[in-house]
C-alpha cells in the first residue's frame, strides 16, 4: 500500500517538474521561482478536522524568518491555531489516504510526539508548491543547523516518505490483553500507531533504535500468547520490553521484518541518542 501512495506521489511531482521546465521555463528564467523559494508563503488550503474529519478551508503561512508553519482556524484570526516548528516538519505526498489526488500529510513534533495533519488543493500546482516551498524552508534550516555539511548531504534530510504503512495487530505492554487492529506508520525510528490511518495524534509510538544498542525484531510471537486473530507474528524486543504484532498474511510479515531490519541494522547517530531519552521519560 504503502508504494501505491509514493508512486502517486511521485507522479504529481514528476508531472509539475515537466511543466516548470518546458511550459514555465523556471529553469531558464530563475525569478518565476519566487514562489517557494522567497521563504514565505501564504495561502490558503484545505485541512481536513481533527475531530469530525471534514475538510475546511485554512490560512496557512510559512515564514523562515520565524521558523515556522502556521495555520489559523479564521481567516482573520490574529492567533494561530497550531505552530510548526520546521526543525522537525515533514511533508509527503499521499493521496490514496487523503482522498485526493493532491493530497498532502503534513507532521511535525508536539511535546515529542508526532502530530499529523491533512491538506489539500485543488491545484496541483499549488499543491507541489506549498512542498517545494517546505522543502527550502527545510533546506535553509538545515544550512544554518549543519554550516559544514555539503548539499548533497541535506537534501535527503529536507523531506522523507514513510518507509513502510499498513495494519497490523498488537497487545498490550503485559501481553495478556488481546490483540487489537491498528494502522501503523514507520517513520525512520518511530514507529507510531493509530486506530485510523487519517488519526492527529497516534496512540502510541515506539522507538526503535539499533542492534548496538539492544533492539532486535524476530519472526513470531512467544509460545504462551494468545488472543490474536492473524498468526503471522513479530517480536520486537528493546532495552525495557518486548512489543507484539501480528500480520495478516506473511508477505506483509516479510516486508515489515525487512523494514525493521533496515533500521536496527543501521548505526545510531548522536542525536538520536537524544531522542531515545525522550522516549524513556514519556509518561
Amino acid at each position: 500500500m504503502v508504494r501505491t501512495y509514493l508512486v502517486l506521489g511521485e507522479l504529481i511531482l514528476r508531472e509539475q517538474w515537466i511543466r516548470a521546465k518546458y511550459e514555465r521555463q523556471e529553469f531558464i528564467h530563475v525569478e518565476k521561482q519566487e514562489p517557494y523559494s522567497a521563504g514565505y508563503r501564504e495561502g490558503f488550503l484545505w485541512k481536513r478536522g481533527r475531530d469530525n474529519g471534514q475538510f475546511l478551508s485554512r490560512k496557512f503561512i510559512l515564514s523562515e524568518r520565524e521558523g515556522a508553519l502556521k495555520y489559523f482556524n479564521k481567516h482573520d484570526a490574529r492567533e494561530p491555531k497550531a505552530i510548526m516548528r520546521i526543525e522537525t516538519l515533514n511533508a509527503t505526498f499521499q493521496p490514496a489516504k487523503i482522498g485526493n489526488p493532491y493530497g498532502l500529510q503534513i507532521t511535525y513534533l508536539r511535546d515529542n510526539s508526532t502530530r499529523n495533519i491533512f491538506v489539500y488543493h485543488e491545484d496541483s500546482k499549488e499543491m507541489v508548491d506549498w512542498f517545494t516551498a517546505i522543502r527550502a524552508a527545510r533546506f535553509h534550516y538545515q544550512k544554518v543547523a549543519f554550516p559544514g555539511a555539503n548539499d548533497e548531504d541535506l537534501v535527503p534530510r529536507l523531506t522523507r516518505n514513510f518507509m513502510k504503512e499498513g495494519f497490523m495487530e498488537k497487545t498490550g505492554p503485559r501481553h495478556t490483553e488481546g490483540f487489537k487492529k491498528r494502522w501503523f506508520t514507520m517513520d525512520d525510528r518511530r514507529l507510531m500507531y493509530f486506530k485510523d490511518p487519517l488519526d492527529a495524534y497516534a496512540r502510541g509510538e515506539v522507538f526503535i533504535g539499533s542492534k548496538e544498542n539492544r533492539y532486535t525484531v524476530v519472526s513470531g510471537l512467544p509460545p504462551s500468547i494468545q488472543g490474536y486473530h492473524w498468526k503471522y507474528g513479530i517480536t520486537i524486543e528493546t532495552p525495557d520490553r518486548k512489543f507484539l504484532f501480528a500480520c495478516e498474511t506473511e508477505a506483509e510479515q516479510k516486508d515489515w521484518i525487512a523494514a525493521f531490519q533496515r533500521v536496527v541494522n543501521r548505526p545510531m547517530m548522536p542525536q538520536e541518542y537524544a531522542v531515545e531519552a525522550h522516549f524513556k521519560h514519556k509518561p
